[in-house]
């Protein structure tokens, strides 16, 4: 588990490092248009917004496993169990929110 981790840290920093090299690449270019400026901003969100979900699956299945121990233990925590599984999947709509905005 810990090393799939690892594997999915590192393709995280390699995809942000390709895109701040295009983003550098594409800023010294002297007759972008407008278009194209929108099309970096839109694929820049679409980056951001995976880097939200491939987060929150991470968090999330780890707090799944541990509140279906808790409720397991103890039925009556089921609520909070339940709050503390859903906490993560507001920086995926955070995420979405930014999207559309855009």
């Amino acid at each position: 588990m810990k090393m799939n981790m690892v594997r999915g840290m590192r393709l995280m920093l390699i995809l942000m490092s390709i895109s701040l090299i295009a983003g550098v690449a594409s800023a010294q270019s002297a007759d972008e248009t407008a278009e194209e400026n929108v099309a970096m901003a839109k694929l820049g969100a679409g980056i951001a917004l995976a880097g939200c979900g491939i987060g929150t699956g991470i968090s999330q299945g780890q707090i799944g496993a541990a509140a279906i121990g808790m409720v397991a233990e103890d039925s009556s925590k089921f609520g909070t169990g339940l709050l503390f599984t859903v906490i993560p999947e507001t920086v995926v709509l955070f995420g979405f929110l930014a999207m559309f905005l855009l």
